[in-house]
């Protein structure tokens, strides 16, 4: 037999007692700090997207790369599970692209200067999209041939 998570049940039985926490707030200013914060992440989030738009060419490429495959993800004849793990691949390779520009910017902005440091920095960032969009290319193979 399970046993019930009594942790919960305080809260339950006497939610007054349990709306404001140990520094005062209650609940619901806590729940108001969580949605502005989160809407400033979004912000901020369409703000690096909108940058990287801009300014890097691979992402626009790896943009319209994934538009064209998730065309044919939804015009071909694939299971659901098939389809959500090319749409998936699509947007992870654009999640690697943008961690590596954002590796590619702060190196830039430490020093314009060679370094071997800076120069590995950049290419690890660069190889890991190389091996997300492989990984995404295989899945396709499996997904046409398989």
């Amino acid at each position: 037999m399970r046993k019930k998570n009594l942790a919960l049940w305080p809260v339950i039985s006497d939610p007054v007692r349990h709306a404001f926490s140990r520094d005062g707030t209650t609940n619901m200013q806590k729940l108001i700090y969580t949605y502005k914060r989160l809407i400033l992440r979004t912000i901020w989030s369409l703000h690096g997207l909108r940058a990287t738009w801009a300014s890097e060419h691979s992402f626009r490429t790896w943009v319209w790369a994934n538009l064209a495959s998730a065309t044919l993800a939804c015009v071909l004849d694939l299971t659901a599970a098939e389809r959500g793990l090319i749409l998936a691949l699509g947007l992870l390779i654009l999640a690697a692209e943008l961690i590596n520009t954002a590796i590619e910017d702060a190196v830039d902005y430490i020093s314009t200067d060679n370094h071997p440091l800076a120069k590995r920095a950049k290419d690890a960032g660069s190889a890991g999209v190389f091996v997300t969009s492989v990984a995404a290319g295989v899945a396709w193979v499996v997904v046409l041939i398989g």
